[in-house]
């Protein structure tokens, strides 16, 4: 058990300290340890993680950290899990501040920020090519148009009728449970 800890730890500690830019752009670097290091889940189940802990409020690092935690070593891996991802970076971010306050007009640091942007655009579309491969993917007998129909009706009415992204997760779920049962 403790092994399976430690791994949990250095396995989100890695991949959390690796991540820049945030949640959604760190979501490859956990695929890689869970799926293809560790072999703790297929791709397919760490899709359905990802989907159901995009329903849920809150940030998605975290959540896929205690499920996966969870499902490894129980109640002390999502704590670990947990753990790994949010102690290193609360530390640096803690102890950073102050220097970054006093760099903030500094023409190298807008630079290095400037530079970094065009690579958690490629994170964050390579990540969305992947999960678009397992979200647009149906059941046999079941409908091939609906999961589309649904992220393009969901794009569309976030994006340009502004309505309330809860409502168009709400809904999905509802469509979900009504026509892509499987």
């Amino acid at each position: 058990m403790w092994s399976e800890l430690l791994k949990l730890f250095v396995s989100f500690g890695r991949a959390t300290m690796l991540g820049y830019g945030g949640g959604p752009s760190i979501i490859p670097l956990y695929e890689n340890e869970v799926v293809s290091r560790m072999k703790w889940m297929t791709t397919e189940d760490f899709g359905h993680a990802l989907a159901f802990g995009n329903s849920l409020p809150g940030p998605i690092a975290t959540k896929l950290a205690a499920y996966i935690g969870f499902k490894v070593a129980g109640w002390p891996g999502a704590t670990i899990a947990l753990a790994a991802v949010v102690l290193p970076t609360a530390l640096l971010m803690i102890l950073l501040v102050g220097l970054m306050s006093k760099l903030q007009n500094n023409t190298i640091i807008k630079g290095m920020i400037r530079g970094i942007q065009p690579v958690i655009f490629v994170m964050m579309a390579m990540l969305a090519y992947d999960f678009a491969k397992f979200a647009l993917k149906t059941s046999p007998g079941v409908i091939n148009f609906i999961p589309f129909l649904l992220a393009a009706g969901y794009f569309i009415l976030v994006n340009y009728l502004n309505v309330n992204a809860v409502y168009g997760i709400v809904g999905s779920l509802v469509i979900g449970a009504l026509f892509l049962r499987g």
